[in-house]
């Protein structure tokens, strides 16, 4: 089993991101460096996505305005390196990953894209992965502040992917694989971190691990960090303990094996304190 954490960037992600509100990722790719320094981390340069992938889930007209919008102008290579990365990850050429994103995936249909999402970057990689035969089942965890509409309207048929959603609103499918968590009314409790993380260890972890896939996402997003766009006042130290919960996980039951995939969240400090964080904890290494 290979021991390499792939870390998936490309520099446009830093001088073009989707958010409108400051540059998040201003900070890197220097901010990686001290972990680059570590055997057990590799960056990767995020190639473009293929016409012909994004044809199988997408229809041609909404590729076509995704093209001509300037908001989307990361969108090529955002859903590229979350395929690539997923595709490496399932043939054993690295352990797990981390895929950096200039435009998000979870609000883009098969017709549709909107809230600074482009391409439905994971279930790309599903398809992808499943053309190539390298896995079938699949379990998603979006803890991004909005619900992943695009994503479950995808999915909503598949028998063979677990998507479990933190966001506004309590709902489940009929056969449990599909559920969402209304988190927002631990914020009105007052007992926000308490209550977000029982619902990840007491309900997304056992489900996840009954599910058993072949891949896991974390679709992360750290837009509901306290002072960002979806705040729910959590600190950034809840999201690196969500973190230890999940990748701990990912060790006890496939040894390491996952892919977290970068979403919702504006403030530049948060990001360059907390994404190195989370990509130490998928290679096991001590945190800074």
């Amino acid at each position: 089993m290979p021991e390499k954490t792939g870390v998936f960037y490309h520099p446009s992600f830093s001088k073009r991101s989707y958010l409108t509100v400051g540059n998040r990722l201003a900070d890197f790719p220097d901010a990686l460096d001290p972990l680059l320094e570590s055997p057990r981390i590799e960056m990767f340069q995020s190639s473009p996505v293929s016409m012909e992938l994004l044809l199988k889930i997408h229809e041609p007209h909404m590729i076509e305005a995704v093209r001509s919008d300037g908001s989307c102008g990361t969108a090529f290579h955002s859903a590229g390196g979350v395929v690539e990365a997923s595709e490496r990850v399932a043939k054993g050429d690295i352990l797990n990953a981390f895929s950096f994103i200039g435009s998000g995936g979870h609000h883009a249909g098969k017709n549709y894209f909107w809230g600074a999402c482009c391409f439905n970057d994971v279930v790309l990689a599903i398809v992808r992965l499943r053309e190539l035969g390298l896995a079938n089942r699949f379990a998603i965890l979006d803890t991004d502040a909005h619900h992943g509409d695009g994503t479950r309207e995808l999915v909503m048929n598949d028998p063979h992917v677990l998507h479990l959603c933190c966001c506004d609103r309590n709902w489940e499918s009929p056969d449990g694989l599909k559920q969402d968590f209304d988190v927002t009314l631990t914020y009105q409790g007052g007992k926000v971190e308490e209550e977000y993380m029982a619902i990840i260890t007491e309900i997304a972890v056992p489900k996840i691990e009954e599910f058993n896939p072949d891949l896991f996402f974390w679709y992360f997003g750290f837009d509901t960090c306290s002072g960002d766009y979806g705040s729910l006042g959590l600190s950034k130290g809840f999201f690196v303990e969500m973190g230890r919960r999940l990748v701990d996980m990912a060790y006890r039951r496939w040894g390491g094996k996952m892919h977290v995939v970068l979403a919702g969240g504006a403030n530049r400090e948060t990001a360059t304190w907390l994404i190195p964080r989370v990509i130490q904890l998928l290679a096991q290494e001590e945190i800074l």
